[in-house]
């Protein structure tokens, strides 16, 4: 699903703004790297875009110099979950992913205590804050659950099946965000917070490489806060050729089938596997280009739709109104 259609609850602004204001920090500062304006807070109906949240957490890092966003005991330097980042992209499946950041974080804060426990069928990764008592509206507890969950799944390419969460607090006020937060079940006022699921994700190859961690990174925190997209080996390539492309609609499929060293008939036959085809990725690509596009109001529409390698503005009107539900005209004046 298109990022542009995912919302997000105002709970998560008003909790990290109160960790900011009790740390004594530029909330103005904060709501002006996100685009909010202070008068629409008040609403409690109001739903802010994944890139607004991570506009405002990127900024909280930077301002406070703490990942832990100034709801643990001690502070987590910002930089910290790079240099992690960096040795797990080397690990050679997710046992071993989940074993290092164990490890790594309970050496390097004392405000958590992380683990991994595999018994029988089941693994349960657990966490607790020592002590809790500074993240008062639960928040830190759910952004780590939630980056324990997404880069590990990222590491190995695909999204791993949670049987249930464990939370050592009681059902919040905005328990309905927890099924976007969360694929499973939720287990509340347990003796500590975990994730659980099958033990057979341990031996999941981790296949990411130095290179797209790169890339990963540059667009933390954003797509912690996205419903996740997984891509599967033949898909993913044939993505990384079209979005490399100025003009991605200009890729035929015989020129990708070349670029990927084989027969178009074999690429089409790995995509239908992978459950998509060669134009849908199109599509998607040409989408998310579009959208980005007509975030620069010095782009005209027509040149936009000559680019993403429509024959007529209208084409691209249509087909942007079939991907979004509005013309592009709509939804630049939004």
């Amino acid at each position: 699903m298109s990022a542009s259609r995912h919302s997000i609850s105002i709970h998560f602004i008003h909790s990290i703004l109160t960790s900011a204001r009790h740390n004594q920090l530029d909330c103005q500062r904060l709501l002006d790297a996100a685009g909010l304006n202070p008068a629409l807070l008040h609403n409690p109906q109001l739903r802010i875009t994944p890139d607004q949240l991570s506009a405002l957490l990127r900024e909280l890092w930077q301002l406070g110099d703490d990942e832990f966003m100034g709801m643990a005991s001690h502070p987590s330097r910002h930089g910290v979950f790079t240099l992690l980042a960096r040795q797990a992209v080397h690990c050679r499946t997710l046992g071993c992913v989940y074993r290092l950041i164990s490890r790594f974080y309970n050496l390097t804060s004392p405000a958590l205590t992380l683990g991994l426990h595999s018994q029988a069928d089941q693994a349960r990764f657990s966490m607790r804050l020592n002590p809790p008592h500074q993240d008062h509206q639960h928040s830190l507890a759910e952004f780590l659950l939630l980056l324990w969950h997404r880069f590990p799944s990222w590491l190995i390419g695909q999204r791993i099946e949670l049987n249930r969460i464990e939370l050592d607090y009681s059902a919040p006020e905005h328990l309905s965000e927890y099924r976007l937060m969360y694929p499973c079940p939720a287990r509340f006022d347990q003796p500590e917070c975990a994730l659980q699921f099958d033990a057979s994700w341990l031996q999941q190859p981790v296949v990411q490489t130095s290179t797209t961690l790169y890339k990963y990174l540059q667009q933390t925190p954003t797509d912690w806060f996205r419903r996740q997209a997984y891509y599967p080996v033949f898909t993913r390539r044939v993505m990384d050729l079209l979005e490399a492309r100025d003009t991605p609609g200009q890729l035929k499929m015989e020129q990708a089938a070349d670029e990927l060293h084989m027969t178009s008939r074999t690429l089409r036959r790995k995509l239908i596997d992978e459950g998509t085809s060669f134009q849908a990725l199109k599509d998607d690509v040409r989408r998310d280009a579009a959208i980005h596009y007509l975030n620069q109001p010095s782009l005209p529409i027509s040149q936009i739709s000559r680019q993403l390698g429509f024959s007529e503005p209208a084409a691209f009107t249509r087909a942007f109104k079939q991907w979004t539900g509005v013309s592009p005209a709509g939804y630049r004046k939004r």
